[in-house]
């Protein structure tokens, strides 16, 4: 195991920003299918934004793991298509262990360092923090399982030990992969620099983030429901035109995209810097446009410049997995940590079947097929 290494600063000042924006705007003005309530705590001297998610609440997965693990988990087999048998035992695998998940209750949650995305970097979590983290979010909600997201098996193993030590359950969530820029310089592959080439002569034009006006939120809306949405599933969170001019007001968000020679935006991505970790939360482009263009390689491109320029551990998060891996990132086990120590014993033993089916079948099956 790696020296522990807190790569993830927890900005106070953001944190209570993005409270404030939540608990100030209805919460369908900033993520269309989002239902849920926020506050921000302060722990072992660190600021988390929490996020409170009730039963039945008809929201996305990254508050709902009942959308996570079957709904959404249904519409990733479509990386199955072209092996029919084996996409339909996958659906339904799923659909058999959908009572189990709903006999978790874990949609009744409480989720800390919640940022809405859906890949929350996580500071150093030691021991201490971890029992304290525990014992306060009980007290405070006896009644709901108390999660925290995207811990990953390359950057927060010491935070995953100390979580374990402490009762967290570890519920594997997908595959993830990671760009270590942190860790010094990077060779450019073939593939990077056939990116950036593209990039040189591209005939868009680099939006930089000063450049974004009001105009240019609806349009970067858009382009990410066009990806995100259409392309792939309306379960991933819905933002929109707001909640990007909003954040990006905030100063939490940094805004990156390409304009046509008439100053409309073709690709756009928006970057989440915290501490010396980056994140990618939006990406999207005009899918109407010829794949040659290389819309998606390039924006990808802007997040990876930036990660090496800075020094960031750069994030990737989940999907393209061959792309990301010709560009040097590695793969990584994403888990969800769950306490339910203080729930009904039901809850408690559906939680340990679902962490049992997710290690001994999804955990394999997202590492054989590289998702």
């Amino acid at each position: 195991m790696e020296m522990a290494v807190n790569r993830v600063a927890n900005d106070a000042a953001k944190v209570t920003s993005l409270v404030d924006l939540f608990n100030g705007v209805p919460n369908r003005d900033l993520i269309r299918n989002l239902e849920v309530s926020m506050s921000a705590v302060q722990i072992g001297g660190r600021s988390f934004p929490v996020s409170h998610n009730d039963r039945g609440s008809a929201t996305c997965y990254i508050n709902c793991p009942s959308t996570a693990y079957i709904a959404y988990a249904i519409d990733e087999t479509r990386n199955f298509m072209s092996v029919p048998l084996l996409r339909s035992a996958m659906i339904g695998l799923i659909r058999a262990c959908a009572p189990l998940v709903r006999a978790s209750g874990l949609d009744h949650q409480v989720q800390i360092n919640n940022w809405l995305y859906s890949t929350n970097p996580v500071p150093l979590i030691d021991s201490t923090l971890a029992a304290e983290m525990r014992d306060r979010m009980v007290a405070q909600n006896p009644t709901r399982a108390v999660v925290i997201r995207s811990l990953n098996d390359i950057a927060d193993q010491a935070s995953i030990a100390a979580l374990r030590a402490a009762g967290f359950i570890m519920l594997p969530a997908r595959q993830l992969y990671i760009f270590p820029a942190d860790g010094g310089a990077r060779r450019m592959r073939n593939h990077m620099k056939t990116d950036r080439a593209l990039l040189r002569d591209t005939p868009f034009h680099l939006a930089e983030d000063d450049s974004f006006t009001g105009a240019d939120y609806a349009r970067a809306q858009q382009l990410y429901d066009m990806l995100y949405l259409d392309k792939y599933t309306p379960l991933n969170p819905q933002y929109t035109a707001r909640y990007l001019a909003e954040m990006h007001a905030r100063g939490i968000l940094q805004m990156r995209g390409l304009r046509d020679g008439d100053g409309v935006l073709v690709a756009v991505t928006a970057l989440f810097e915290n501490g010396r970790t980056l994140t990618q939360p939006i990406v999207g482009y005009d899918t109407g446009l010829p794949l040659k263009a290389g819309l998606y390689r390039m924006v990808m491109a802007m997040a990876q410049d930036h990660a090496m320029a800075h020094g960031l551990f750069f994030n990737m998060s989940a999907g393209a997995g061959e792309f990301k891996r010709n560009r040097g990132a590695v793969p990584a086990i994403e888990y969800s940590a769950v306490y339910a120590r203080h729930l009904p014993r039901r809850q408690r033993a559906a939680i340990r079947a679902m962490q049992g089916v997710l290690a001994g079948i999804g955990i394999p099956l997202l590492r054989r097929f590289e998702l």
